[in-house]
């Protein structure tokens, strides 16, 4: 723990009573003294401010001064929409290889005159490294020392509107500059939590000061990585490592939503990123395996690595990736990697648990209806 790097807020972390653990090599708190359960259901039902300063945010430049150019060149190293993203927006995407695999997920933003980008912790210096070797004849790659906070949750729009009243004409996936009491922070409106939220990166030096503002309000707690692994869970959102990695496709991710027809076969930019063979020709004809939701029957979770089979005396079919208890269905809920052949839902499925054979029911995702703001 003693070499873990450390977000700007750790001392407020520790002030409160977190519990630290270690986290893609930074110390962070894994919950607060109201407990996981509690995080989880406050941040459904109100906001939960989360500390997210160990992700990896990168400013990608064209050093023609055009943004077409920063675009083409990100689109040859991920399967989507660069060129037809438009100012002020972001999407979802993905770094993939020569096989079709995952290296990592990633959030970019279309900001005019560069594009930001947003990496997981874990993945940082090989992605920055990945941009670098892909990217720089054309461009300038500038990784960012700055805080990142995650407001998320039904009031998260009602809390930030007090101090940047501006917010509220956002939706889903809108990015901005916003002043908020003299800070100069770039607002997303996204998360990873299933619900409404904003993304907010500020300097250093403010991200405490914004955290203090923010928690002022009765709706706001702070919560930590196990409620945002419970919560992501819920929404039927990936981890990566875990749910992806470079072994698994898109399409075997069920992500081929996040590739835009414009890099489809047909489309006007087809193909052209690194997997484009294996990664068409399963969106053209599907894949051998398919991540699906899972319930399971009674109230003992599944957790990750549990092999899944066809019956009870039957053929491992797949193994489960992410899985646990969820705190807004008061029951079980995981997901995994099944046959094709049985990765529809209602197909019953069976887990081998403690020597048991328990069964369970593959489901559609999320698990929760999403609470995204879309207009």
């Amino acid at each position: 723990m003693s070499e873990a790097r450390k977000t700007p807020l750790h001392r407020m972390h520790e002030s409160r009573g977190a519990r630290m653990v270690p986290f893609a090599g930074y110390e962070m708190p894994l919950n607060y003294p109201a407990g996981i359960m509690k995080e989880h259901l406050h941040t459904r039902s109100a906001a939960g401010l989360f500390d997210v300063s160990h992700m990896g945010q990168v400013v990608v430049r064209p050093k023609s001064g055009r943004i077409e150019d920063a675009a083409a060149a990100l689109e040859r190293l991920i399967p989507m929409d660069v060129i037809g993203l438009g100012e002020g927006r972001q999407r979802y995407g993905l770094f993939t290889n020569d096989a079709g695999g995952i290296l990592d997920d990633l959030m970019f933003a279309h900001l005019g005159d560069h594009l930001f980008v947003v990496v997981n912790a874990a993945c940082k210096a090989d992605d920055i490294a990945h941009l670098e070797a892909g990217l720089g004849e054309t461009c300038t790659v500038e990784p960012l020392e700055r805080g990142l906070i995650a407001l998320q949750g039904p009031q998260a729009e009602t809390a930030l509107a007090r101090l940047a009243p501006d917010v509220g004409l956002m939706r889903f996936m809108d990015v901005r500059q916003i002043d908020i009491k003299g800070i100069d922070a770039l607002v997303a409106r996204s998360g990873y939590t299933g619900e409404d939220g904003f993304e907010i990166s500020v300097p250093v030096s403010a991200a405490h000061d914004l955290t203090d503002w923010l928690l002022a309000f009765p709706e706001v707690e702070m919560i930590g990585l196990g409620a945002r692994d419970s919560l992501r869970l819920e929404a039927g959102l990936c981890l990566y490592g875990h749910d992806i990695d470079a072994t698994t496709t898109p399409v075997e991710a069920a992500l081929e939503w996040a590739i835009q027809p414009a890099r489809r076969s047909g489309g006007a930019r087809a193909g052209g990123f690194p997997g484009a063979a294996v990664i068409l020709q399963q969106i053209a004809g599907g894949a051998e395996r398919r991540r699906v939701g899972l319930l399971p029957e009674g109230r003992a979770p599944m957790r990750e690595g549990t092999e899944l089979f066809a019956a009870e005396d039957g053929p491992s079919i797949g193994r489960i990736t992410s899985g646990g208890f969820g705190p807004s269905l008061n029951a079980p809920v995981a997901m995994g990697y099944v046959a094709i052949d049985h990765a529809a839902p209602g197909t019953r499925v069976f887990a081998s648990l403690r020597g048991k054979m328990l069964p369970a029911t593959v489901a559609k995702m999320p698990f929760i209806r999403p609470g995204y703001k879309r207009r």
